[in-house]
């Protein structure tokens, strides 16, 4: 594993290392330039003949890309000029926003897409090799994710920090932190100097679903034998609720009750415990990953239970993180969470 901390000059001789691998040394004429106003440090960059505006990044996260995104629109180069993006590791949400922006990327990790007239290369596959030791700062880790939660909840509303300790049921401190990295990374904004509120809601839940992983929690995965998947959800709700604690569907079966998007195998329950032997037998449960049409999910904070709502007898969380524990779904999960997105996600942003 690399250094997680490189220097801008020891990025470029990295960026050099993969051009050079790439194409014939004499083919490639990097040059420092400083086409634009921003910290990063930007350059000029010939490959084959084709001219691009470089601007090199020391993260790769959402925010990050998106804000490196915005810089290349809003310079004004020669014609035929094409952007291109160096960060330590792109991600897959990253790698996405720079597709719709049309800005060409190269990862120090490896990894590349580039797509000109006559210049085209994609690389991917390759591990990120500047995961920084320990246990990473995440703003997204169980406990301080409930800020982005309650945020995106009530998008188009602006709270002091105050406010949001109190409706997270988080320290002033611990709040206070939280919502300056959230600030530094540009995924909230002020409204005079004490209120916060989100800027832009899409990036907020892109940056929060390339680093949400369902299988954090604890899922107890088994088979309750049952006609139809519609006939179990429905026949667990008592039992559910004889467990001490909250009790939320999610994932597939929260995503078919929000929308009635396709049928679905596989029940998801948040239960605050692990249930009781006598529990599960009560119920037939049989646990076996093989073909499991149930699971059951402790989660890693009780922050998943906020936003839930009763929809026709069933409690089911938030659509936020409806769309998020999709992603550890099988089936038609991805289809699902683009329908839980397009018809229950439609934020109204402060502008």
């Amino acid at each position: 594993m690399r250094d997680p901390m490189p220097s801008p000059i020891d990025e470029l001789h990295r960026l050099q290392s993969l051009l050079t691998t790439w194409f014939e040394s004499e083919d490639t004429d990097l040059t420092l330039e400083n086409w634009t106003d921003q910290e990063a440090l930007s350059f000029g960059l010939r490959l084959r003949g084709v001219d691009f505006a470089g601007l090199l990044r020391s993260r790769g996260d959402t925010a990050t890309v998106s804000t490196a995104s915005q810089v290349f629109q809003d310079v004004d180069l020669p014609e035929h000029t094409h952007f291109l993006l160096v960060v330590p590791y792109m991600g897959e949400v990253g790698a996405r926003l720079c597709q719709e922006a049309d800005v060409s990327w190269i990862d120090l990790s490896g990894n590349a897409h580039i797509d000109t007239e006559s210049v085209f290369v994609h690389v991917e596959g390759r591990a990120n090799e500047f995961k920084r030791p320990g246990r990473p700062s995440n703003i997204f880790a169980p406990k301080s994710s409930r800020i982005s939660r309650f945020l995106l909840q009530h998008s188009h509303e602006y709270f002091t920090q105050r406010e949001l300790a109190e409706a997270t049921d988080l320290g002033d401190g611990y709040t206070s932190k939280i919502v300056r990295r959230l600030e530094e990374m540009e995924l909230i904004k002020r409204k005079g100097s004490r209120k916060v509120g989100v800027s832009d809601p899409d990036l907020l839940l892109d940056a929060w679903w390339e680093t949400y992983d369902f299988s954090k929690h604890s899922i107890i995965r088994g088979t309750v034998a049952a006609r139809h998947s519609r006939e179990l959800l429905e026949r667990l709700i008592e039992p559910l609720r004889d467990l001490d604690g909250s009790i939320a569907a999610t994932g597939l079966a929260a995503a078919w009750m929000m929308t009635r998007f396709a049928s679905f195998r596989i029940t998801t329950f948040y239960i605050e415990r692990s249930p009781p032997e006598d529990w599960k037998r009560s119920i037939g449960l049989r646990e076996d990953p093989k073909g499991a049409n149930l699971w059951l999910v402790v989660p890693n904070d009780h922050g998943v239970f906020q936003g839930s709502t009763q929809i026709e007898g069933v409690p089911c969380v938030h659509p936020v993180q409806t769309y998020l524990d999709l992603k550890g779904h099988p089936e038609r999960s991805e289809e699902a969470a683009n329908s839980i997105r397009h018809e229950l996600l439609t934020w109204n942003a402060n502008d």
